[in-house]
């Protein structure tokens, strides 16, 4: 009787390592390259296409005091975009309620509004136990020692070096265009 309860539970084992290893051993992220994200238009994008460039990662909102600083970021990507920086907005809903429209709605308002060109994203989840994993990724003090902490409000930018390391935070009070963010993004751009 032992035996059959024994053989049962070494079955039922073996079914279940067969099928934690049927998708391939899972690593975890160590680059913001490591993440597939949803453009505004809800394609898949794997952050390894932008290897080799410097990274502006911003969460968007477009009813937000902040939000005029769409117009600075715009102006990174006009003046930078060719030496490699690629601003990235990634709208974002959780302070105050203000990016409540749909994906297609925000590229209207941003493309309409400030005229954006660089690189938007599907909205995502930044804070709570529900947040998107690249934002895990990049507020996590265990991925993200010296930069990590909650995000306290819209417009929070994360600067990526070229390898996909997380080199610099600037809180919503920098504008895109400040001294010591276009500093660091020049920087970061002199590296080869």
């Amino acid at each position: 009787m032992m035996n059959s309860y024994v053989f049962g539970a070494l079955s039922l084992l073996l079914v279940l390592s067969a099928s934690a290893f049927a998708d391939g051993p899972t690593t975890k992220p160590s680059s913001v390259l490591d993440f597939t994200v949803n453009d505004i238009n809800g394609k898949p994008v794997e952050m390894s296409k932008y290897k080799g460039k410097v990274l502006l990662i911003v969460n968007t909102a477009s009813k937000c005091g902040f939000t005029p600083q769409y117009d600075g970021l715009e102006k990174l990507h006009e003046k930078y975009g060719e030496q490699g920086l690629a601003v990235m907005g990634f709208p974002c809903n959780d302070f105050g309620h203000q990016d409540p429209g749909t994906d297609a709605e925000i590229l209207q308002f941003c493309t309409g509004k400030y005229d954006v060109k660089f690189d938007m994203f599907s909205k995502v989840v930044v804070k709570g136990d529900s947040k998107t994993p690249l934002f895990d990724f990049l507020i996590n003090k265990g991925t993200n020692p010296q930069f990590g902490g909650d995000i306290g409000w819209n417009f929070n930018k994360f600067l990526i070096g070229r390898d996909g390391q997380i080199v610099g935070r600037f809180a919503s009070k920098f504008k895109p265009l400040s001294d010591d963010l276009t500093k660091a993004i020049e920087a970061e751009l002199a590296k080869k």
